[in-house]
Formats: C-alpha cells, structure tokens, sequence
C-alpha cells in the first residue's frame, strides 16, 4: 500500500542507511533500525543499508562473520553491506575505540556513496557514532542528495557528562565535527524534546525547524506480559523471590554502582545485572560477595521477553545530567513486557515524564541511595503495586507510535524536503 510519501513524489522512495548496528546484530540501535527498513520495505521503498559485521554481543565479530573487511549481500528490498568495525576487545580503551570508529566510518561512508548507481533520495545516518553523520554527509554531496541525521543520543554531550573524556582539545574538535553535522543535514532527527532542546540550542533560529522530535518505537506484538517464573529465572539459578533486574549496556554513564549498594541492603530481593560493558568489571568487583546478586550475559534476541519477564521489576539508570542527552530504549521494551520500572534519572526529563505519564514506575533522582532503596523495595515487596505499574505500562506503551508510523514519520520528513527542493 502507497503511503503519503510516495503520493507526494509520485513514487517509492530510495534510501541508503548508515548505521552501526544492524541485524543479526543485537544492540538495540540495531533492533531499531532492522525494524524501520522493515517498515520502509512494507512501504515499497528501496533500502540500502551500510553497517558493520555483526559484533556486540562480546565486543568481537560473530563466530561465522570472520575472514572479509567487507560483505555483501542482496535483499528484495534493496542490499546490505557490512564493514568490519575493527573493535578491541578492551572497551576501557577510547583512544582505540575512537580510531577504530573513524576508520570504520571512512570505509563506511566510502561504501555508502558507492553502494548503488541509481538515484538516492536520501541518506539515513545514525548516531552515535558522530562521525558516521560526516560521512553520511560527504556520502550525501558524492550521490547529490539530501542528509537526514538521525541522534540517538547527544554526542559529545553524553561522553563529557560522565567524565570518559577530559580533553579540552578533543572536546573541542567534537563539538565543532557535532555542529558542523547539524548544520549540512536536512533534517536532524531527535527521540524526546529534551534533545531537540539540545540540537536546536546548537543552530541558528532559521535552522530550527530543520530538527524534529520522532520518538524509538518497541515490538509490542513480540514483547508481550508473561508469567515470571521463566526458564531463564531457572537458569540463573533464582527461585519464587523477587527480582530485581537491570538488562542492557553496563557502562559508566549508567551508574549502577547504586543499584550494588541496594543489593547489599535487600539481602530478600535478588537482583541481576543482564548484560555487558565498560564497567562491568568493576560492578562485579564491587559485588564481590554479595550472594542475592547475579551477572548474565546478552541473551538472543528471541529470548529478549523472556529475558523481561524475568524480573518483577526492571532497572533504568542514567547518571545525573545525561537524560537530557539520551533516552534508553530499553523503556519502550520494558513497558511492553508489563513490568514494573525503577528509573534513577533527572526529574523533569522525557523519561521522568514518560514513566510518570504512563503510571509505570516510580523515577527517582540520580545520587538519592534511599530513595532509589526505597522505591525498589516498594515494588518487588508489594505484588499489587508493581502488577498495576505493569499493567498501566503496558497499556501506554500500546497507544506510542508503532514501528510503521515511525518509518512513515521519516519518509514523510524527507518527502518534504524533496518537495522543497
């Protein structure tokens, strides 16, 4: 079925994507956009995707993805091409983080310029990383077309909040590369009103409107409420007790070494930490010896509402300052599996706002250990309360835009701006 967009321009659209992410690959950036080139290619659209090989799960390319820099493979809705991200194994590094980004970008941006003969309508860049918008944008000038930036999260806003860089000199180079990218794309794309807020801050009046505020979206038809006693509870070796749990990214910005201090106070709850990071090391050195806490893995993406209802309550924590920089997806996946959340974030952010709204948690400020105790063990000892949380969660996150009407919103977005041109 023809959507507006192609009613507009009297036909499908033809996008290549940058991203760093992309399936199999299991970050949750990659989820988001697998999903909207689903969408597009439901749409009659043509898609184009550059990513990387397949590499978050353990910080290293995929056993089976090996042996090329660069693969290749044809679709029905277009093509995938997927670079090596040359990642270490040692996420503390940034320095090698850093230069194994910007090379990738480059060989990423290369391919996206070259990935097709025919004519694009527009280039799709996601980030972070930063430097995969500059090359979406030299991508866009080689193939004479438009850039549509896509932030997930503000960078280096989120990086320089927590500390991870000092650097007056590379500060200031970020910062510059940030706003030099805002300023050539056509239409920045933000999740919440907080980073339009940020982005919009960064321009001039007259490019304002060039930013818009189309929110991440989850799968409410494959994340649904199930029964908390799952076989990965079994797994992990927990029983009928409450469970506390924080599943995503453990990195600095998420500053959980709060959630290790409430575990050390609730030795009747039990609480697991399902995933891996920069700072997953130290969180387990700072659990040494606390017998209610348990460290898992990623899991598959087919056990992720497995992985969900797990627990009955769920954990989002941000440092203070970054939830005006980034909104966690994980919220949405949360929400839709119906369970109860316990979010350590600003006040007055979009995720304070969200959970607030939604009547599914109890969000309390960052650095606040009594009252981040307090609002755990109001929810994983009062079943009443957090099944409603679960409950209003659910039903909220039912009524938020879906995967086809995100998609719709950005092929809308670049239709306009073809319409401008």
């Amino acid at each position: 079925m023809a959507d507006a967009a192609t009613a507009k321009i009297g036909r499908p659209l033809r996008f290549v994507v940058l991203c760093p992410h992309f399936a199999p690959d299991i970050a949750p950036t990659g989820r988001v956009m697998t999903q909207l080139v689903e969408q597009w290619a439901a749409l009659g659209h043509e898609i184009h995707v550059v990513t990387s090989l397949p590499w978050y799960r353990s910080h290293r390319v995929e056993p089976g993805w090996n042996g090329r820099l660069i693969r290749r493979e044809t679709t029905t809705w277009g093509s995938v091409i997927r670079v090596h991200p040359l990642t270490s194994a040692n996420k503390s590094n940034l320095v090698a983080r850093a230069v194994a980004f910007v090379i990738f970008s480059l060989m990423a941006g290369f391919c996206a310029a070259t990935i097709t003969r025919k004519r694009v309508d527009a280039v799709i860049a996601m980030s972070p990383p930063l430097t995969l918008g500059t090359v979406g944008w030299l991508a866009a000038r080689v193939r004479r077309t438009r850039l549509v930036f896509n932030v997930q999260d503000i960078f280096p806003d989120a990086v320089v909040r927590t500390g991870a860089i000092t650097n007056r000199f590379v500060i200031s180079f970020a910062s510059w590369l940030e706003r030099f990218t805002y300023r050539r794309s056509h239409a920045v794309v933000v999740l919440s009103d907080d980073l339009c807020a940020n982005v919009r801050a960064k321009l001039s009046v007259s490019r304002a409107s060039t930013v818009h505020v189309v929110p991440n979206f989850v799968d409410t038809v494959g994340i649904t409420p199930r029964d908390r006693l799952t076989p990965y509870r079994t797994e992990l070796g927990l029983g009928t007790e409450p469970v506390v749990m924080y599943a995503g990214n453990v990195g600095y910005s998420q500053g959980l070494e709060a959630l290790v201090e409430v575990a050390r106070r609730n030795s009747n709850i039990s609480f697991v930490v399902n995933g891996d990071g920069a700072a997953l090391a130290d969180l387990r050195a700072q659990a040494a010896g606390l017998a209610n806490v348990r460290f898992s893995g990623y899991q598959p993406d087919d056990r992720l509402a497995e992985v969900l209802a797990t627990a009955d309550v769920q954990v989002v924590s941000l440092r203070a300052g970054l939830a005006a920089v980034s909104v966690p997806s994980k919220v949405y996946s949360i929400l839709a599996a119906g369970r109860g959340v316990v979010a350590v974030v600003d006040r007055e952010s979009e995720i304070d706002r969200l959970i607030t709204s939604a009547g599914a948690g109890i969000v309390v400020a960052p650095g606040d250990i009594d009252a981040f105790d307090a609002a755990i063990r109001t929810l994983a000892l009062d079943p009443t309360r957090r099944h409603a949380c679960g409950v209003a969660g659910r039903a909220f996150i039912e009524r938020h835009p879906s995967a086809r009407d995100v998609a719709l919103a950005y092929a809308n977005i670049v239709a306009d701006s073809m319409k401008r041109s």
